[in-house]
């Protein structure tokens, strides 16, 4: 009797071992988001913005940008690029067009330097990275 106890419990440890690799190898980096780490980085940005010095405001996009890249990543959406992720994404964005265009106006603003681009611009860009954040459910 008690060989088969110890049998038995045996078999239910390897079983359940094999089960939590095999769950652990198969789930990827996709899944819930770290909805913590994601509000302090948004609240961040949000909070070194200056109205005075519209420079904060390019920053913050680059900043923005970055953090929805990485929201993507850990939600597990493939692609080497974030224009790779964002075109994997789609489905994830009611209006995955205005995530495309700050993306765009982001990378405007990281390779010319010197580009005018309305403060107006910029404070709705902002809010599209914002709201493109809440629908993938990291703030």
């Amino acid at each position: 009797m008690t060989g088969t106890i110890v049998i038995l419990l045996i078999v239910v440890v390897v079983i359940g071992g094999g089960m939590l690799a095999i769950f652990s190898l198969t789930r990827g980096r996709g899944g819930l988001l770290d909805r913590e780490k994601f509000q302090s980085a948004w609240l961040k940005i949000e909070n070194n913005l200056d109205k005075k010095n519209m420079a904060t405001y390019r920053f913050a996009m680059i900043s923005a940008d970055a953090l929805l890249d990485e929201a993507l990543r850990d939600s597990g959406v493939k692609g080497e690029t974030m224009g790779e992720r964002l075109k994997n994404a789609k489905t994830k964005f009611a209006k995955i067009d205005q995530v495309w265009t700050v993306h765009k106006l982001r990378n405007k603003i990281a390779h010319e330097p010197d580009a005018k681009i309305p403060s107006l611009f910029l404070k709705k860009a902002l809010s599209t990275y914002k709201n493109a954040l809440k629908e993938l459910g990291a703030i």
